[in-house]
């Protein structure tokens, strides 16, 4: 009988994907052994996307970029090409029911864990995946549902802060992937002036 595969979903908006959430991933893929993580973009970020700002496609795009080179790392497209609202419950059924041999974990930082009671149908999707959690900096990391608390070093890096540099024509070298800098310069985003292709 084959071993399950066990697989981290690092959900976000990426906007745009940085060290953070790569230096996160493999933390946590290290410490919890997972076979793999996917960084799985959503449909609709929570708040409105200003001028300038990155599409859906833009920031699948982007993802994609940024996790390309590691074997251990992968993009999860589903909620993107659903478009729409995404619901972590919905979208966990359905990574289930395509992959029934594959233990679905998701990955979620401190200011996620203390927010989880606002989640939709939360009570039901802590009994379809576990949630290993990472502490990030200013959060407790607490709440009442269950959490697998990992340890991994912490970085204050916020893609808000990041979207600001950029505006600002401030450097982002080792902040953000190369090729990913690339792409924000050639699609002209967050402010950067479009490189003349």
């Amino acid at each position: 009988m084959n071993e399950r595969r066990k697989v981290g979903i690092l959900g976000g908006t990426f906007n745009p994907p940085h060290s953070g959430h790569l230096m996160i991933a493999e933390g946590v893929r290290d410490a919890a052994g997972l076979d793999e993580v996917r960084f799985m973009p959503n449909a609709v970020p929570p708040h409105k996307i200003k001028e300038g700002d990155a599409d859906a496609w833009q920031r699948l795009e982007m993802t994609r970029l940024a996790v390309r080179g590691n074997p251990d790392f992968s993009v999860e497209p589903i909620e993107v090409e659903s478009g729409g609202v995404s619901y972590t419950s919905r979208t966990m059924d359905l990574l289930r029911t395509r992959e029934p041999e594959t233990d679905f974990s998701f990955i979620i930082g401190g200011d996620s864990i203390e927010q989880l009671h606002t989640w939709h149908d939360i009570d039901a999707l802590v009994e379809k995946v576990e949630f290993i959690g990472v502490p990030r900096p200013g959060t407790s990391a607490s709440g009442r549902f269950p959490v697998r608390i990992v340890g991994i070093p912490q970085i204050d890096l916020s893609s808000t802060i990041l979207r600001e540099k950029l505006a600002e024509g401030r450097s982002v070298r080792y902040l953000i992937p190369d090729p990913v800098i690339r792409f924000i310069r050639e699609e002209g985003l967050y402010g950067v002036p479009a490189a003349e292709r």
